[in-house]
């Protein structure tokens, strides 16, 4: 009877026993029973996919052939178009135009002053009448120029330029395209999953061995990592509209093309602007990692930073990163909330178009006035502020004031945290850990997805990386139990109070606006490259979810819910663990999942400080231009990836059917 009724739990435990059972005696029972390979996998039945697709892309570039010309001739032809427009803006904002190549090149035309891109950018914030982002925007591009970071940063600015629209024609292209052929959005939907799982730096070797080394390369990676979102805000959007909005204009005799443009597109644009702004967060996400491959800027200022150990240069670059990225992250968001004004056909030229012809008025003005001022060409070198000192000697305070303290905490967890951890993971035998995860698909997700689940953990084992994945889930494991324990209190906070959700939503939005390398500096700094830091990097990068869902889950729940159980006489305790955290489960999950699959999407980076799993194998690739290594190593972080959403979402999903949310 006790069984009927708690099934579930007692197959958990008794499957838990037996996983800790093997933890101890496996491998000693393996060798008993002559079966280590069921520990370590033999090199002689790893099948050689990576050799196989190195092999298949060298041919591609070199002797695939397309009726009159060859793939190499298509790669080149692709990085040219994009070249032209990327050297115009870059020419314009940061260069400036010249006449000639090399020592006998002349200027003709200086870049934009600092003064003119400053009130353009201005002029677009003020266009939303929005005062404190006026403030912002303006605040946040003189602090660039003050502070030394006015060349990097324009150079920056010219590849989102570039970058952003080219992901969002894409993405938009798609996504219409998804719309309307269900064939297609099949296609597509799975193909966008795996490039968001895919570590970034997987894209980087094809991409490097396609198109060169260059900043070509560069903006065609950030394409391609912040274009999915864009394909699927825009199928969403295009979805949610009113279908009445449709029929009427159906009813007007609308063609299939006037339909879309003419009223699918503007009733959803409020969606669809969301798309847009999480291109341009997700190109600034790109910065540095696209300095690996060509790019410049402040991406590569950091990057150079981080090699050589220089704090306060570090800090700098990564802090003009944040400036531009918050700026522009929050003009994009204005736009998004933007209502259209009717303008009446009265209206004098200056009235429709005041702020164009400002902006028009101060580069000319700027522009004659330059070659008369060096202040308003460029802002002056002894003029410019530098915190580099600062943030070296507050580096240097914290190391020698709380060094002890920062390293018991760190051995505290490496030896009572992370190593029982890594231990636990590397000691079970593999069979048994695909057993396991498969045995838990099931129970979610029924036959399918347990199916799914066993090939992709298959192809994990048969690529001889299993060692490598189980040290890259142990890393993401202790980063997302960590990152809960703070996030999930913290978004309980917030969705009891509105003060500490006002608070936290800002913190929040902070946190997901700061590149990724960005975490890495003041962490290594601090606790020096291993384990240890990359954990720390990863809390902090994926630390956003677990908050934000929790706080989502707890505020939407049903207020008659909680009106009735406080009418039952609930203590606010028994209201909180009783009715809230069950009802708010279903999307602490979904905020759990967010968080592993960004914690996986960190571990690749942070193996530039010195981790030992997938992600290194993906940065080694990238070091050697190897595609096969790269590729694979990234197919397999992205399995994992698979796997914990698909059976979290599960979970989730009948959580939520047993709560009648679903």
């Amino acid at each position: 009877m006790f069984y009927k009724k708690n099934h579930s739990q007692v197959n958990f435990f008794f499957l838990l026993t037996l996983t800790f059972i093997f933890y101890l005696y496996g491998k000693e029972w393996c060798s008993y029973l002559g079966i280590e390979w069921a520990i370590k996998y033999p090199k002689q039945f790893i099948f050689p996919l990576k050799i196989y697709i190195s092999s298949f892309v060298k041919w591609l570039m070199n002797e695939a052939h397309f009726v009159i010309f060859s793939f190499k001739d298509l790669t080149r032809s692709i990085s040219w178009i994009i070249e032209q427009p990327y050297q115009f803006i870059l020419s314009l904002f940061a260069k400036g135009f010249y006449k000639g190549q090399g020592q006998e090149a002349q200027l003709i035309l200086p870049p934009l002053s600092w003064i003119a891109v400053t009130t353009i950018i201005t002029s677009l914030a003020i266009y939303t009448k929005d005062k404190v982002l006026v403030a912002l925007v303006s605040l946040s591009f003189f602090y660039l120029a003050v502070f030394g970071q006015w060349n990097s940063a324009m150079i920056t600015l010219s590849s989102i330029i570039i970058a952003v629209p080219i992901g969002v024609l894409l993405g938009l292209s798609l996504g219409i395209a998804s719309y309307k052929s269900k064939i297609i959005e099949k296609i597509i939907r799975p193909v966008l999953s795996l490039m968001q799982t895919i570590p970034v730096f997987a894209y980087l070797v094809p991409i490097l061995v396609m198109f060169g080394f260059g900043p070509v390369s560069a903006l065609i990676a950030t394409v391609i990592y912040a274009m999915p979102p864009m394909v699927h805000t825009t199928i969403l959007a295009l979805k949610g509209v009113d279908p009445q909005i449709k029929d009427f204009g159906l009813i007007s005799g609308c063609t299939n093309r006037q339909l879309m443009w003419k009223v699918l597109i503007p009733s959803s644009k409020s969606t669809i602007m969301v798309g847009v702004n999480q291109v341009i967060m997700l190109s600034f996400n790109m910065v540095i990692i696209a300095s690996m491959i060509g790019a410049g800027g402040l991406g590569y200022d950091v990057l150079t930073s981080l090699r050589k150990l220089d704090i306060g240069g570090g800090v700098e670059s990564g802090l003009a990163i944040v400036i531009l990225a918050v700026a522009l992250d929050r003009l994009s968001q204005a736009y998004v909330r933007l209502r259209p004004e009717s303008k009446s056909k009265n209206q004098s030229i200056f009235k429709k178009y005041g702020l164009l012809l400002i902006c028009l008025a101060v580069m000319a003005a700027t522009y004659l006035m330059g070659f008369v001022s060096e202040f308003i060409k460029s802002y002056p070198e002894e003029l410019s502020v530098s915190t580099s000192v600062f943030w070296e000697n507050s580096m240097r305070f914290i190391n020698v004031n709380y060094y002890d303290l920062l390293e018991s905490i760190k051995v505290f967890l490496l030896i009572f945290f992370l190593m029982p951890i890594k231990k636990f993971f590397i000691a079970i035998p593999w069979p048994w850990m695909v057993i396991i995860i498969t045995i838990t698909a099931w129970h979610y997700g029924k036959f399918k997805l347990s199916i799914l689940t066993f090939l992709l953990l298959m192809f994990i084992v048969i690529s001889g990386l299993w060692e490598k994945a189980m040290i890259t889930i142990y890393l993401c494991g202790s980063s997302v139990i960590i990152a809960c324990l703070i996030g999930i209190p913290l978004g309980i906070f917030a969705g009891l109070n509105k003060k500490a959700d006002r608070i936290l939503t800002a913190f929040v939005d902070t946190l997901q606006t700061l590149p990724s390398f960005v975490y890495l500096i003041p962490v290594v700094m601090l606790f020096r490259v291993g384990d240890f830091t990359a954990m720390i990097a990863v809390i902090l990068y994926a630390l956003a979810p677990a908050i934000r869902y929790t706080a989502h889950g707890i505020k939407n729940i049903n207020k008659e819910l909680i009106e009735a159980s406080l009418i039952s006489g609930c203590t606010p305790r028994q209201l909180l663990f009783k009715v809230r955290l069950p009802l708010a489960l279903p999307e602490i999950l979904l905020g759990i999942n967010q968080t592993i699959m960004l914690a996986l999407s960190m571990l690749v980076i942070t193996a530039l400080v010195g981790t030992r799993d997938l992600g290194q194998e993906v940065y080694i690739a990238l070091t050697k231009a190897d595609i096969g290594r790269g590729l694979v190593a990234g197919l397999c972080v992205a399995f994992i990836a698979i796997i914990a959403d698909k059976i979290i979402v599960a979970s989730s999903n009948r959580l939520k059917i047993k709560y009648g949310i679903m």
